[in-house]
């Protein structure tokens, strides 16, 4: 048999630098897009507490765990001394949703205000299509501040347009699958669907959206964030980094 040499360890190394860069890349990204928010204790704690409580001891102990829940949270936000709107919206959000389900009498209406939510978020990323001017746009915008003419040039637009349609796809069946369960009551299953939903998902959506948002934006070809705020001609190097 011919001797088949085995691949070398030095072979391997710029593909494991590569992905090791990539790796710390998406970090930084994700410290910059998410600071000062809603952290991952924030969105699961408070509907998995009702969700285990009520499958247990019933619907009144449930409202009281989530509550309990949110502002435990509260109180860890404001000894961390993070800002107060963020321990207060969090707060804000269980009070509401247990004051639906006090006045409503029912488990399942506990997340109807995260269900309306959500399916006002759905029509307005599709009308920011309509209009052409993509919802990821808007977030990229809000959190890093590049000049908003960049986003809507005809050579970087497209990327965040598909990458929102990627978003309408998932808020789409997020709401649908909602709507099936409210409407069929089934409070525990809607309870684990906002948990997978929340921030599990999302960070696979935010990943995939990068991912693809950043070598869309190369094969478009257009200008980097520093190329257009100097006003370069092509061609251009384009954006390297940052979505």
């Amino acid at each position: 048999m011919p001797h088949r040499e085995c691949p070398r360890i030095e072979d391997s190394m710029p593909m494991f630098q590569t992905m090791t860069a990539k790796t710390r890349e998406l970090l930084v990204e994700f410290q910059t897009l998410m600071t000062g928010r809603s952290s991952l204790i924030d969105s699961v704690a408070p509907p998995l507490v009702f969700g285990v409580v009520y499958t247990i001891v019933g619907l009144s102990w449930a409202i009281a765990g989530a509550l309990a829940a949110a502002s435990a949270i509260a109180i860890l936000r404001l000894r961390r001394r993070q800002p107060l709107a963020y321990a207060a919206g969090g707060l804000a959000g269980v009070g509401l949703a247990a004051a639906v389900t006090l006045w409503m009498g029912t488990a399942e209406s506990y997340f109807l205000p995260s269900v309306i939510s959500g399916g006002v978020t759905l029509l307005a990323a599709v009308i920011s299509l309509l209009v052409g001017r993509p919802m990821v746009a808007w977030t990229s915008f809000v959190a890093r501040r590049w000049p908003l003419r960049w986003y809507w040039h005809p050579r970087v637009r497209p990327a965040y347009s598909e990458v929102t349609w990627l978003w309408v796809i998932f808020f789409a069946l997020r709401f649908l699958l909602q709507l099936n369960l409210l409407q069929n009551q089934q409070a525990t299953l809607l309870a684990v669907l906002t948990v997978l939903t929340g921030w599990p998902s999302t960070i696979v959506l935010l990943i995939a959206s990068y991912l693809y948002g950043t070598w869309r934006l190369r094969q478009l070809g257009g200008p980097s964030v520093q190329e257009f705020r100097d006003g370069a001609l092509p061609p251009w190097q384009g954006q390297t980094r940052g979505f």
